[in-house]
């Protein structure tokens, strides 16, 4: 099966007036449909720049990156993709029903398919009912379900996360990533996740990459064996505290090696 995601042998340099910085280097991984793949690394190792590859908001100056078998600009005009950023990025004077029907209107759907998707979209996010609020109205976790729902709502099928709980405190964030992934066992989309946490890409993945600091390599991939179906509790388990060790354990080999 073709992967959704291919990388080979990826390299990115950015030019500044200080000089070169390599932000990728060497950078092979394939992800495959339906897969949820973490990438967790120190900051500034070049996850989110990945990340941006993959979206075709960064050009790669090595190696070759395909999409659903093209190129990531050219997925990116097809529409391949929805964005979690950091921050929920909901404009205030539209409200959540407004912001959720952002993409749609500037892809032109009708007014009747605008409303259906609206609404469907609040119900996989469990905010049915909140279309008339406003973002300040909202939680910081509710404001990020409605980022959620924006990007689910043109239906691609793949979701780009960049560490979109990051700021939530641990409660909302337990709670936000039991519902990702339930959200995820619904619509077998396939899920890119950045993270800083290492329970929270053990606990969300089926594949956790593991990367060293600037330029960022890949130091370790993961098959979780973890069942999809993953309580909270989980994270007592044998099994969870083995991978979290791995983890550990190659964050910390990539910090040796850098």
């Amino acid at each position: 099966m073709t992967p959704v995601v291919s990388a080979h042998a990826l390299d990115l340099t950015f030019q500044t007036t200080d000089g070169a910085v390599h932000a990728l280097k060497d950078v092979s991984l394939d992800i495959g449909a339906g897969e949820f793949v973490s990438f967790i690394g120190p900051s500034g190792c070049g996850k989110t720049t990945f990340l941006r590859c993959v979206a075709g908001l960064e050009t790669p100056t090595g190696g070759t990156l395909a999409v659903n078998g093209m190129s990531a600009d050219a997925a990116r005009r097809a529409r391949a993709y929805g964005y979690v950023f950091q921050a929920a990025g909901l404009y205030p004077w539209r409200t959540i029903g407004g912001n959720i029907r952002l993409p749609l209107e500037i892809m032109g759907f009708s007014e009747d398919e605008k409303a259906r998707r609206v609404r469907e979209t609040l119900e996989l996010v469990d905010l049915a009912g909140f279309e008339k609020k406003y973002p300040w109205q909202l939680s910081g976790g509710m404001q990020q379900r409605a980022s959620i729902a924006r990007a689910l709502s043109f239906d691609a099928g793949i979701l780009l996360m960049d560490e979109p709980f990051g700021a939530l405190d641990e409660i909302v964030r337990d709670r936000l990533n039991e519902e990702l992934l339930a959200l995820w066992a619904r619509t077998g989309k396939t899920m890119l996740f950045v993270t800083h946490s290492i329970p929270e890409a053990v606990y969300l993945s089926t594949k956790i990459v593991v990367m060293s600091p600037r330029p960022g390599r890949i130091s370790d991939v993961i098959e979780s064996p973890l069942p999809k179906e993953r309580p909270l509790d989980i994270r007592d388990s044998r099994e969870f505290i083995e991978i979290a060790h791995r983890v550990r354990e190659g964050l910390r080999a990539g910090m040796e090696a850098a």
